[in-house]
């Protein structure tokens, strides 16, 4: 009896000490599904873990020991590389597939350039610099994710902080911040990425929400990518929220072609507890905008066009389903005659045959009555060498040299730098914006081709930020020069009031660079190869070989057997 008391007491008392480290720790969980008009779903998972009262390390004290960090739910193996490398904002995500954001509109996460992308924030000091810590911190996350992060080097490395502001809050620390920033358009995720993704989440994936990222059906998705993000909030403290997005066709999967889907048949599981450290836990459904739907069961709350349902532990498994009793198999809408569902619709090509010189075109449509102001960013490997002297734009047709205001240039340098161009586009009402320019394309040694090198090499995507709604140049109906009337621009106020800006990325490019004949050093291999094996053999043969005089009987070979018998 003695025995089990002080077990009880040791164990009640473990309890109590892990509740206590809890209450600085404040985990949530949500999942948003989110039917689309083509009839896919689009799913976003968010894990956001506050650690309260935290603050970002000051790289001053990076030559002194850290203080002791104890974590319950807060990610260990992320915390401890955050404070090694003194990083006070991180956003890291990897995606594979093509965004569509004519068709799907704007993403829960605006991350979604293809491949691999990584921006910090971190405060300059002079122990260890930002370049420094950058390197360190590259490498680190490679690791811990599985990825080719380590290829991020000062050849991809920009600081375009004009389009990437910080999220959060910045500590006043002795030195400023600067923005690190850097892309891998080849890299892809995969299950080698989601396994330590999912091992940073308290409960992994055995309860609550994340029991639902199947790895068969999440990457059999038409898009997918994971997210982890970063940020300090001044009033609140260090916020860790890990993000993962898809677009699911239901239609694909569904035998008589219907959009109908459900938990089980999107993610092949159902939600079966809730995770028991989690503070909240809910599903949100966008409803459609018609009423021929039926959903089931009934949510705990809708507002705002958007079902709530709460993940409760002592309820049953959870499996949402949302179907259309009157509708027979899908039939897809034409796409092409469909009006964007984006503010604007941006496309970017590299036009050419040949393997010296090419055209860099972009265009940029804008979907609303009033004039835009978008900000342009392209940061091109050293592969690909800008003629900024060629850069012309149009519209309908006609030249415009009014619409297009560089702010930053930094020309690459082989083998060493990046190019950076950062510009302010103006965008005139319902008009598409076009731009070309000139580019080259550089001799690359035979080292620095990579193992598929007659595939080409990906360009990674450029982003396009609207950032000023309003001022429009001219309405339909009345003149450029006469300015609208009260109606007009109050209808034109209201659609300015509540946007905000959002990063649009294109999809990557594809450029073929003049590569060398491969061929001939394997045909050089095997000749010497061959010469070295007929004049080594021969030489060989000559010095271990021992030749003798044999001689032989000039009998017949009748006579000689008949002698022999004899």
């Amino acid at each position: 009896m003695r025995w089990g008391g002080s077990w009880r007491t040791c164990f009640l008392l473990a309890l109590h000490l892990v509740a206590a480290s809890a209450q600085g720790e404040v985990f949530e969980e949500e999942l948003t599904l989110r039917p689309l008009r083509d009839g896919k779903l689009e799913a976003r998972f968010s894990f956001a873990t506050l650690l309260k009262g935290a603050t970002p390390r000051n790289p001053g004290a990076l030559t002194v020991d850290d203080e002791a960090q104890h974590y319950t739910l807060f990610p260990l193996a992320l915390g401890q590389i955050l404070r090694e490398h003194a990083v006070t904002e991180l956003h890291l995500t990897l995606n594979a597939g093509k965004w569509n954001y004519d068709h799907w509109g704007y993403p829960e996460e605006p991350g979604v350039g293809t491949g691999a992308e990584l921006w910090v924030w971190m405060a300059d000091t002079s122990p260890s610099s930002v370049d420094q810590r950058w390197q360190g911190l590259r490498h680190s996350l490679a690791g811990l994710f599985c990825a080719s992060l380590g290829h991020l080097d000062d050849q991809r490395t920009t600081s375009p902080a004009l389009t990437f502001q910080p999220e959060g809050s910045l500590p006043n620390f002795t030195h400023p911040h600067q923005l690190r920033h850097a892309t891998l358009p080849s890299e892809h995720v995969c299950t080698e990425n989601l396994t330590p993704f999912l091992k940073l989440l308290p409960c992994k994936s055995l309860s609550g929400i994340a029991s639902l990222l199947n790895p068969h059906r999440l990457f059999d998705a038409d898009w997918h990518g994971l997210g982890v993000h970063v940020r300090y909030r001044q009033d609140a403290g260090v916020e860790v929220r890990l993000a993962f997005q898809a677009v699911f066709d239901p239609v694909r999967y569904s035998h008589d072609r219907r959009r109908d889907w459900s938990l089980r048949s999107v993610f092949d599981r159902t939600i079966e507890r809730a995770c028991p450290v989690a503070r909240s836990s809910v599903v949100r459904i966008e409803l459609p905008s018609e009423t021929s739907y039926v959903m089931s069961p009934g949510p705990t709350d809708v507002v705002d066009n958007v079902a709530t349902f709460a993940i409760d532990s002592g309820k049953e498994a959870l499996d949402i389903s949302m179907q259309w009793p009157g509708e027979g198999s899908f039939e897809y809408q034409d796409t092409s005659k469909a009006p964007p569902l984006t503010d604007i619709s941006v496309r970017r090509n590299l036009e050419g045959t040949g393997q010296a010189e090419a055209r860099l075109t972009l265009e940029v449509a804008n979907n609303l009555p009033i004039q835009v102001s978008a900000g342009y960013l392209e940061s091109m490997p050293w592969h690909l060498q800008f003629y900024l002297h060629t850069l012309r734009a149009h519209v309908d047709g006609a030249p415009r040299d009014d619409l297009v205001n560089i702010i930053s240039y930094s020309p690459p340098v082989p083998h060493s730098r990046p190019a950076l161009l950062q510009a302010v586009l103006t965008l005139p009402p319902h008009a598409t914006l076009h731009l070309t320019m000139d580019v080259s394309k550089p001799f690359l040694r035979y080292t620095e081709h990579p193992p598929d090198a007659q595939r080409g090499w990906d360009l990674p995507p450029a982003v396009v930020v609207p950032f000023a709604f309003g001022d429009p140049l001219s309405t339909n109906g009345t003149a450029a020069n006469e300015p609208p009337s009260g109606s007009l621009r109050t209808q034109q106020r209201a659609l300015a009031q509540g946007r905000r800006p959002r990063r649009m990325y294109t999809p990557v490019m594809l450029v073929d660079l003049a590569t060398p004949d491969f061929s001939m050093p394997y045909n050089v291999i095997i000749m010497s190869c061959t010469l070295i094996a007929l004049i080594f053999g021969s030489v060989f043969n000559l010095l271990t070989r021992r030749f003798v005089v044999v001689e032989v009987d000039p009998r017949p070979e009748k006579q000689a057997a008949t002698d022999d018998a004899q």
